[in-house]
C-alpha cells in the first residue's frame, strides 16, 4: 500500500514536471498546429515513458536486449529533464525582468520617434513659402476658379505653387475650407485638359495652357520639394505577445542550451572513467611495519546495460596502475544478474594487489541476485567478506553484508564479524552504507571503508544525499573511529555526474609510531 502510494505520487510529480517543461520549451514558442509543437508534444509523452521502461526494465526480468534499448535514452531524459527544469527556474527570474526591460525600450524608442515627427511636421510649416502663412489664402476664391465675371484669372502656374505650399499645414484656413462644389465641377474640364499633354506646341494651345484654370487640389507636381513625405523608421518591437514570444524563445533557448550541455560535460564524465584520488589516514594502532599500507577503495561501479565490459576493464587498469597493497571493492558492483553481466565482470580477474582483492555486498547486489554475484566474484579471484574477517599484515579487515540483505535474512553481522578479535589491533571494515559508522563506532573499528552515496551523483542531489547519510564523501570522525565515503567509479541511473565526478582512492595507513 505504502509503495502504491510513493509511486502514485512519484508518478503524479514527473507529470507535472513534463508538463512546466512542455509548456516553456513548446507551448510558449510554437505556433498552434506547426511542425514544432506537433513534434515537440509527441516526445512530452514518448520521453517520460522511455524512462519508465528504464527504470523497470531489469525489475520485472525484461529480456537484457530490451533493457540496453531503453537505457540510454531512458535515463539520460531524467537527466536532461533536472537540469532542463533548474534552468527554467532560473529563467522564470529573469523573463520578468527581460519584459520590463524591453518594454521600457520600446517606449523610450516611441517616444524618440514622436518628437522627431514633430519636429519634421514643425520644420515643414516653418520653411513653407510667406505668401501662404496662416491667414492668407493660398488660392483663389470658388469665383475665381469658376471663372466669375469680372475678376482677374490665375495663371496654372501661380495656382499649383500656392496649393503646394499651403498643403503641408493642416491649419491653414485655405486647407481646411471645403471646396465648392459647383466650382469644382466648373474646374475639372480645365484639370483634365492640362493632365493630357498637347501633342503639337502650336500657339493655341499655349494660349489655353495660360488662361484655362490650372488643376484641382491633390494634382501637385511630384518634383515639389513640399510634398516629400518623411522616412518612416523601422518599427521597434511590437508590444503584447510579439514581445512575450520573443523573450519566452529566448528563455527557452539559453535554458535548453545550459540543460544539455550540462548533460553532455557530466555524460563525458563518466564515459572517461574515475580519477584517482589519495588520502592519508592515521591509525594509533598501526604497527610501524604497516606504515604506508595502500587500499585502493573502490565502490559503485555499476556494471549494467549501459556501463559494460570496457567500464570494467578502465577501472581495473586504474586500480592496477597505482600498485596498492590491498583492493577494496566496497559493494555496488552490478546492476542486473550474473546471466545477462557475468561477462561484463570478467576484468575484475585481472586485479593486481600483494595482499590481494576483496569484496562486499552492497544494496545493488540485493535486486541482481547476491548470492550468484558473490559466487561469480569469486570465481574471478576476488574474496567476498561476508560478515567475516581476515588478519592481514599488522591490522584486521573485517567486511559485513549490506542492510539490503536483511530482507533475505543476510544483513549485517558485527558480532560475527568483529566479537571475538584482539581491540589492541587497528580494524579497517567495509561496510557499503556509511549508516552503519555508529555499529562500527560501538565495535572498536578504526576505519570504516564506504560508498553508496555517490557523493550525489547529480547536484543537487547531494543535499538528499546528506540528508540519508552521516557522511556524503570524503573522511570524517566519529569519536575514535573514522569514516571514509568514496563518490563511486560508476554511476546509477543516468550515466551522468554533475559536481561529484567519479573517483577510486588510493587510502595510505600511516602508523603514529612511525
Amino acid at each position: 500500500m505504502v509503495f502504491a502510494l510513493v509511486a502514485l505520487v512519484v508518478l503524479a510529480l514527473l507529470g507535472a514536471v513534463h508538463r512546466y517543461v512542455w509548456r516553456r520549451f513548446v507551448g510558449d514558442t510554437t505556433a498552434p498546429g506547426s511542425t514544432l509543437r506537433r513534434v515537440g508534444t509527441v516526445a512530452a509523452f514518448v520521453l517520460p515513458l522511455l524512462s519508465l521502461g528504464a527504470m523497470t526494465s531489469g525489475r520485472v526480468g525484461a529480456p537484457f536486449w530490451l533493457q540496453q534499448v531503453l537505457a540510454w535514452p531512458g535515463f539520460l531524459w531524467l537527466a536532461c529533464l533536472l537540469y532542463l527544469t533548474l534552468a527554467l527556474l532560473v529563467g522564470e527570474v529573469v523573463r520578468p525582468l527581460l519584459l520590463r526591460f524591453l518594454a521600457r525600450r520600446d517606449a523610450r524608442t516611441e517616444t524618440a520617434e514622436n518628437g522627431t515627427a514633430d519636429g519634421a511636421a514643425s520644420g515643414t510649416a516653418s520653411g513653407a513659402p510667406s505668401g501662404t502663412t496662416s491667414g492668407t489664402p493660398a488660392a483663389p476664391a470658388s469665383g475665381a476658379l469658376a471663372g466669375t465675371p469680372g475678376e482677374p484669372r490665375t495663371r496654372t502656374g501661380e495656382l499649383v505653387a500656392s496649393r503646394t505650399a499651403a498643403a503641408p499645414s493642416p491649419s491653414d484656413p485655405a486647407v481646411r475650407a471645403a471646396p465648392d462644389p459647383a466650382a469644382a465641377a466648373a474646374a475639372e474640364p480645365a484639370a483634365k485638359a492640362d493632365a493630357e499633354p498637347a501633342t503639337e506646341t502650336d500657339p493655341e494651345s499655349m494660349a489655353k495652357a495660360d488662361t484655362e484654370p490650372a488643376v484641382k487640389a491633390g494634382t501637385e507636381p511630384a518634383e515639389s520639394p513640399s510634398a516629400e513625405a518623411p522616412a518612416v523608421p523601422a518599427p521597434a518591437l511590437a508590444p503584447g505577445p510579439s514581445r512575450r514570444l520573443f523573450v519566452s524563445r529566448v528563455v527557452g533557448g539559453v535554458a535548453a542550451a545550459a540543460g544539455l550541455a550540462t548533460v553532455g560535460y557530466g555524460t563525458y564524465g563518466v564515459l572517461r572513467g574515475p580519477s584517482v584520488q589519495r588520502i592519508t589516514v592515521p591509525l594509533a594502532k598501526l604497527p610501524r611495519a604497516a606504515h604506508g599500507f595502500r587500499i585502493a577503495v573502490v565502490s559503485d561501479i555499476h556494471i549494467g546495460p549501459i556501463l559494460g565490459r570496457a567500464h570494467t576493464r578502465r577501472i581495473v587498469d586504474t586500480i592496477n596502475a597505482t600498485s596498492p597493497d590491498l583492493v577494496a571493492v566496497v559493494g555496488d558492483l552490478v546492476d542486473g544478474s550474473v546471466a545477462d553481466l557475468g561477462s561484463a565482470a570478467e576484468p575484475l580477474a585481472a586485479l593486481r594487489a600483494r595482499h590481494g582483492s576483496y569484496f562486499v555486498t552492497g544494496n545493488h547486489e540485493y535486486f541482481s541476485g547476491a548470492e550468484q554475484w558473490v559466487d561469480h566474484v569469486r570465481e574471478l579471484g576476488l574474496v567476498p567478506l561476508e560478515n567475516a574477517r581476515v588478519e592481514i599484515e599488522g591490522f584486521d579487515l573485517a567486511g559485513v553484508n549490506d542492510i539490503a540483505g536483511e530482507t533475505e535474512g543476510q544483513g549485517p553481522d558485527f558480532v560475527r564479524a568483529l566479537g571475538d578479535r584482539d581491540r589492541g589491533r587497528a580494524a579497517v571494515l567495509m561496510a557499503h552504507q556509511p549508516v552503519v559508522i555508529h555499529d562500527a563506532v560501538e565495535h572498536g573499528v578504526d576505519l570504516q571503508l564506504s560508498g553508496h552515496t555517490h557523493g550525489g551523483q547529480l547536484w543537487p542531489g547531494n543535499m538528499l544525499a546528506e540528508l540519508a547519510n552521516p557522511t556524503v564523501a570524503g573522511l570524517e570522525r566519529y569519536g575514535d573511529t573514522q569514516l571514509f565515503v568514496s563518490r563511486g567509479a560508476g554511476a546509477w541511473g543516468p550515466p551522468v555526474r554533475v559536481g561529484a565526478p567519479s573517483d577510486i582512492t588510493v587510502v595510505e595507513l600511516a602508523s603514529r609510531q612511525a
